[in-house]
């Protein structure tokens, strides 16, 4: 007898639809699998073997022929364990009821049990816009898949459980998307903590109003860290859409935590500077995404920024330019997004007091510019901002002046995004920092003593096209901050200020 169940599988964030073919027939007892599958799928054989006899049910002693369909796109992972035994249970006349609309999803364990899966809140996503009306999943995967609406999830612990639910025995409830503890963002870290440095403090909140990348430099101990960790607490809320499209990523990665529904807080990943550029962008024999793409619709910390491998730093430049990561395989090409904020901390010397009012620098000429060096030109010139922060004295350390709150800065966050949002309406852009050329020309038109004071600047720093731009993108965020429909002569010097540490680092 012939049999056939549907299922769904992806590659990179993009999931794709799969049907499961059993054929039972006569013959010598055999169990054949086709359909290119990998090692790990070739395995299921006798995961599903086993699970049937330990479930109570039959397995066929007869010449089974499996085909996962479309052949030609190579199978991988543990999830269509599910799928197979169910069309040999169907093909075999052991399964009563129909699986008409229904796709299946999940690792068998040798008992019937059903394990979790990486990946099937995308693989939802397509079965939902293939027509499935209801999909079967692990039960620790039930959380995540409940907030695709018109679909219902249902979970399951075991195939028993899914036997019993198609044959109207024992129906299973499908999963409802409640609002989790865990969707309700608490920041413990708050820039009231934060004691002085109110420079930094603005760039950072003109950083996190336009998506902007920043780039502090600072001796030991000036708060560079701290200021970076508290960065997630005045960026604006995430968008269902931005939610939806980063706990993709994290499913895909198999970085969810358990039990979670949606990642509800932008991402803040902080690698270790002896990370490795495929440690950054992703990769492996079957891609995966790596820590750029993590940090996809949040910020990406990058400390002791100089120590960074070199071709680990030179990955950056793709994503910071096109939002997006490319990994080539022979299998074909994966691309994951990466609309990321980076935000990089750096010493000013090897030794870290360059500058510093008390201590004195011991490093030579020729040690500041091989440390200074290690951040190439072309690197720099994409961070949008660069700021110095300074060591502050015992006054300000011990002072009892109440500081700013995060709550505070982050309202004005807000209503300048709003700005933006109402600004990019049908663009696909969706902060100032992701304008693209035509649309920097088009909201970025400067007052006659702001584009006189941006000419005059121009010539005498030497900028570049691009940092002549980045200037444009963030005196567009400044004039936001406060309001303000045109580009005047002070939003214009303010952002200049944030282009000219490079000249003094990096003569």
């Amino acid at each position: 007898m012939f049999a056939k169940v549907k299922s769904q599988s992806i590659t990179g964030l993009k999931g794709f639809d799969v049907i499961v073919e059993a054929d039972v027939s006569s013959g010598l007892p055999r169990f054949d699998l086709v359909g290119l599958p990998d090692a790990a799928v070739k395995e299921s054989r006798e995961r599903v073997r086993a699970s049937i006899k330990n479930c109570g049910l039959t397995f066929p002693i007869s010449r089974i022929t499996v085909n996962i369909a479309p052949a030609d796109v190579k199978k991988e992972g543990a999830f269509y364990d599910l799928p197979i035994l169910l069309s040999i249970l169907k093909a075999s006349g052991q399964l009563r009821g129909s699986t008409e609309g229904c796709s299946f999803i999940g690792e068998l364990s040798l008992d019937g049990e059903i394990r979790s899966a990486n990946g099937v809140l995308p693989m939802i996503l397509q079965a939902k816009d293939s027509g499935i009306t209801s999909v079967f999943v692990p039960a620790d995967n039930a959380a995540e898949g409940a907030v695709v609406e018109g679909i219902d999830v249902i979970p399951a612990k075991n195939v028993l459980e899914i036997l019993a639910h198609l044959s109207g025995e024992k129906p299973i409830e499908p999963v409802k998307k409640e609002l989790d503890e865990s969707e309700i963002i608490n920041d413990e870290l708050d820039f009231c903590d934060v004691k002085g440095q109110h420079e930094a403090k603005r760039a950072l909140e003109i950083a996190a109003a336009g998506g902007h990348n920043c780039l502090m430099i600072g001796t030991p101990g000036t708060g560079k860290s701290m200021l970076a960790k508290r960065i997630g607490s005045i960026l604006p809320e995430m968008t269902f859409d931005e939610k939806i499209e980063t706990t993709k990523i994290y499913s895909v990665a198999g970085e969810l935590p358990p039990r979670a529904k949606l990642i509800a807080r932008r991402p803040f990943r902080s690698p270790h500077h002896t990370i490795s550029a495929q440690g950054l962008t992703g990769g492996g024999a079957n891609p995966k995404p790596g820590e750029i793409s993590l940090a996809h619709n949040g910020v990406l910390f990058m400390d002791e920024f100089p120590e960074f491998d070199r071709r680990a730093k030179e990955s950056l430049r793709q994503p910071l330019e096109d939002g997006i990561v490319s990994i080539t395989r022979a299998s074909g090409t994966v691309t994951y997004p990466s609309s990321i904020m980076v935000v990089a901390a750096m010493n000013p010397c090897p030794c870290g007091y360059m500058g510093h009012p008390t201590r004195q620098c011991s490093c030579s000429e020729a040690a500041k510019k091989r440390y200074r060096d290690k951040t190439s030109g072309p690197l720099l010139d994409r961070i949008d901002i660069h700021i110095e922060v300074q060591s502050i004295d015992y006054e300000q350390l011990s002072g009892k002046q109440k500081e700013e709150s995060s709550a505070e800065i982050r309202n004005r966050v807000n209503r300048a995004r709003a700005i933006q949002t109402e600004r990019f309406k049908g663009t696909g852009v969706t902060c100032n920092a992701k304008m693209t050329p035509r649309l920097t020309r088009k909201f970025c038109v400067l007052s006659p003593e702001a584009d006189a004071l941006l000419k005059q600047s121009f010539d005498s720093l030497g900028l570049s096209p691009r940092a002549y731009d980045k200037i444009l993108r963030i005196s567009r965020t400044i004039a936001d901050l406060e309001g303000s429909e045109s580009i005047e002569l002070s939003h214009v010097a303010e952002a200049i200020q944030y282009r000219s540490l490079d000249r003094k680092y990096w003569r």
